[in-house]
């Protein structure tokens, strides 16, 4: 890989665009879908939330909610006016136009995500705790995989203690790894305005941030079962009010703090996901809000997730469903395999698990490039099969096009009364090019063939692989003027 001054890694030219088109299954008949929409409606309108800080309580109280028995509910009107509101399509954008991402309507996109406390040691194979330099190489790793259109932090910088460092360290590292759309987080409402103004300096000003926000913030207002996390819930209203694009998440795992049933689960997490979405319609009216219900399986014999499990395939898809019916731009969890190697068991679980919230019409896929172990680990190598395997699955949902020259009845003719086969036609050298993804790491040499080349397995040419970008590839989109600016702004950040 050479070293990129101004932008990220775009469709390379003579491959097929990989921007894939969601929302080809549906797991539920429609009435059931209207069923959990109703039970989402009725658990935020009779059930509510409990322990909603006063700033909430009040906010909501102000627009026709109430506080009973200590827990604050939701009118069904005024959760449908906030809907309303929503931007139906966001764009999520890059630091170069060519990452943007339209988040909304049939697009899919998958991405990273996480926040794991461990790192695969590239060197080594040990697992270990992550730092603030495996948070910068997988930035960098990311935008080098065309295939991973979005970097949403992995790894969590275990060598910085305090929260407030942490959380602008990640975000200096992040944006200055990658030129893809970066989402992180903040423990506290008064870090935003910290975040803010380091994309803001990014930007240029405040009004181009507004203009093209680059960062977003994944944010948990919620602990399963229907209880607000006080300053989750205050992060996303300061986000909205100053423009930055909030993700409302909620992991509710099945059996454990969400109904055991399928549907119950589901609905319970949309609730909670719908009353961030409310939260911040009424601090910014318009704002940009990502729905991102994550209704997770618990393994009821161990208590452990579950995430490469056809269950969870499921309960995702039934989610985004949901959605659908409302038109809200979602963000899910998939790929977030059991296995603690890139193996065959990581590679099935993956597959099964992406593929199907793409399918189901899920806007952004996080999670869906590195994660292992149950979401407690990230492994380079892994990124980069992933990165394979994610290719594989947007062209499997880029729908083909079906007119007179595909179909392809003059060449046909020709082929069986001349020579009896189609290698030597220009549209087949012209097609091999543009209509077929091949993979970077995946092998389909003979068995003769790659045994000259080592007979190595998968998870060792990506190791490899991921060994050569790390030495080769850094980004330098922020010029060092800009982090100059940004170290004198924000004196605890590691360059």
């Amino acid at each position: 890989m050479t070293r990129r001054a101004s932008r990220g890694t775009a469709t390379p030219a003579g491959r097929p665009s990989t921007r894939a088109v969601g929302g080809s299954w549906a797991p539920l008949a429609n009435a059931d879908a209207h069923l959990i929409a109703e039970a989402a409606f009725g658990i935020l309108e009779r059930i509510g939330l409990s322990e909603a800080p006063p700033e909430v309580v009040e906010l909501v109280s102000e627009h026709g909610g109430r506080k009973s028995d200590g827990r604050l509910l939701f009118p069904r009107a005024l959760v449908e006016e906030m809907l309303a509101l929503t931007p139906k399509t966001i764009t999520l954008c890059g630091q170069v136009p060519d990452n943007d991402l339209t988040v909304g309507g049939t697009e899919t996109h998958p991405g990273t995500g996480g926040a794991a406390p461990n790192i695969s040691d590239l060197q080594t194979g040990d697992i270990r705790p992550s730092n603030l330099s495996d948070l910068r190489d997988a930035a960098r790793l990311a935008d080098a995989l065309p295939h991973v259109h979005f970097f949403s932090r992995s790894l969590v910088a275990g060598d910085i203690p305090d929260p407030l460092d942490l959380d602008l360290n990640t975000a200096f590292a992040s944006l200055s790894g990658t030129t893809k759309h970066v989402m992180v987080q903040a423990s506290d409402p008064s870090h935003v305005l910290h975040i803010a103004h380091m994309c803001n300096l990014v930007a240029g000003s405040e009004s181009a941030f507004r203009a093209r926000p680059f960062l977003s913030l994944n944010i948990n207002h919620v602990v399963p079962p229907l209880r607000f996390h006080a300053e989750s819930a205050l992060v996303l209203i300061e986000a909205a009010r100053r423009g930055i694009p909030v993700h409302a998440n909620v992991f509710g795992q099945l059996g454990a703090s969400s109904p055991v049933t399928l549907a119950g689960s589901v609905a319970q997490t949309l609730a909670e996901a719908l009353a961030g979405i409310v939260l911040a319609q009424l601090a910014a009216p318009g704002a940009r809000v990502i729905a991102g219900p994550r209704p997770m399986i618990t393994d009821l014999r161990t208590g452990g997730f579950s995430g490469g499990s056809g269950e969870q395939a499921l309960a995702t898809a039934m989610a985004v469903q949901v959605l659908r019916l409302w038109s809200l731009p979602c963000s899910v969890i998939a790929g977030a395999t059991d296995s603690k190697l890139p193996d065959h068991q990581a590679g099935y679980e993956k597959a099964l698990t992406v593929l199907t919230a793409m399918q189901a019409g899920a806007h952004l896929v996080t999670q869906a490039a590195g994660t292992q172990a149950g979401l407690m680990a990230v492994d380079f190598s892994a990124m980069v099969a992933d990165n394979d395997m994610l290719g594989a699955l947007m062209r499997t949902n880029k729908p083909p096009v079906v007119d007179e020259t595909t179909l392809a009845l003059d060449a046909i003719a020709d082929v069986v009364r001349g020579e009896g086969h189609y290698l030597g036609r220009p549209e087949t050298y012209a097609r091999m090019r543009s209509d077929f993804l091949y993979p970077e790491v995946a092998d389909r040499s003979s068995i003769a063939d790659w045994q000259t080349a080592g007979a190595t397995d998968m998870a060792t040419r990506a190791r490899q692989r991921a060994i050569t970008i790390l030495r080769d590839h850094h980004p330098s989109h922020l010029s060092p003027e800009m982090r100059e600016t940004l170290l004198q702004a924000f004196p605890t950040l590691k360059a």
